[in-house]
């Protein structure tokens, strides 16, 4: 009977299960893990988008309910093991450390989100090449899409979830379109596959590329500084949104996709999300000051007499006119936003 290779000789693990997903998430996941063992032979490790105020708990009550494999918060430092789930905490990063440990970093914000797909997939593509089975399902947008290429190139396997089924197809949508997959299904098809991928012989290994083991050491802040982001592209006229320093196009990657010399990552559709949420932010400031330009010149109207109070009067309906302006742009900057969103 041929061994499984779930294990190498030493003992050590040498496949794992990475998952991402963002909206429609918790349906998702339940969907799926309802499927494994309590003795599920692999570790698996989660990223769902959440915000930095969240716990994340809800997902771990309703996961445990299931009762199949154990399912916790992720702790830096922690050894993986087989028949547990690890799910990254809010407003960190979840990642594989050198040592084949888990990895939990306050690292730069990835496609907006901290934690991201992206970092989590990356590394496990570094640290576990071949043996790294790769699962995209629901989400807005297209995080995932490059940490399923670097899973691709390492020799992993990628798995998307149908986007036909998904609450929110964009992150599968991408995928497909920009990574050539192994298997696309649905949900209630993946256990199944999980339980005939896992006894498959390793494939051979392949060496891990350079740019993906250098943004991998970014976003483990090994790495922050211009001569590593230098490695990885060239600085183009834009300005990264989370810090306003300058921002390099990944080259290597066929996307359009950007990073900045600290660590923040966009593709381009969570780039322009950004820009236009910047953007609106700046609008609304904007209104609120010519507001009150106008409301203090015309108090000023009111309580003086004479040229100056003319004067104040006509200003009061110059800011008017700015007003108006900007409601319309604010009116308008609402549509684009809509529009941002892939579907």
């Amino acid at each position: 009977m041929e061994k499984s290779n779930k294990t190498d000789n030493s003992g050590k693990i040498s496949k794992i299960v990475v998952i991402g997903t963002s909206a429609g998430g918790l349906s998702a996941l339940k969907k799926l893990i309802s499927q494994l063992h309590k003795d599920f032979p692999l570790p698996v490790l989660v990223v769902r988008h959440i915000s930095a105020d969240a716990t994340g708990n809800v997902l771990l009550d309703e996961l445990n309910k299931l009762n199949t494999i154990k399912c916790q918060h992720a702790e830096s430092g922690d050894n993986l093991k087989p028949g547990h789930l690890y799910l990254a905490p809010s407003d960190h990063h979840l990642m594989i450390g050198e040592d084949l440990k888990i990895l939990v970093t306050k690292g730069a914000q990835e496609n907006r989100y901290r934690p991201a797909i992206d970092p989590l997939f990356r590394s496990a593509a570094v640290g576990f090449g071949t043996g790294v089975i790769g699962i995209l399902l629901t989400g807005y947008l297209d995080d995932g899409t490059a940490g399923m290429k670097a899973i691709k190139r390492c020799g992993g396997t990628c798995i998307v979830q149908d986007p036909e089924e998904a609450d929110y197809p964009a992150m599968p949508k991408n995928a497909l379109n920009n990574v050539k997959v192994d298997h696309c299904l649905p949900i209630s098809k993946m256990g199944t596959l999980l339980y005939q991928l896992i006894p498959q012989k390793l494939k051979q290994s392949k060496p891990v590329p350079d740019d993906v083991l250098i943004e991998t050491k970014i976003a483990e802040r090994v790495l922050s500084d211009l001569a590593s982001v230098n490695k990885v592209g060239d600085q183009v006229p834009f300005n990264c949104p989370g810090c306003g320093g300058v921002l390099w196009k990944v080259e290597k990657d066929t996307d359009l996709r950007y990073r900045c010399h600290v660590g923040h990552a966009y593709t381009a559709a969570s780039l322009l999300a950004e820009q236009t949420k910047k953007i609106e932010e700046t609008m609304w400031t904007a209104l609120r000051m010519f507001e009150e330009r106008k409301n203090l010149l015309t108090t000023m109207a009111k309580d003086k007499k004479g040229v100056g109070s003319k004067s104040a009067e006509e200003r009061a309906k110059v800011s008017q006119v700015h007003i108006d302006r900007i409601r319309a742009i604010l009116k308008t900057a609402n549509i684009e936003s809509e529009d941002d969103m892939p579907t």
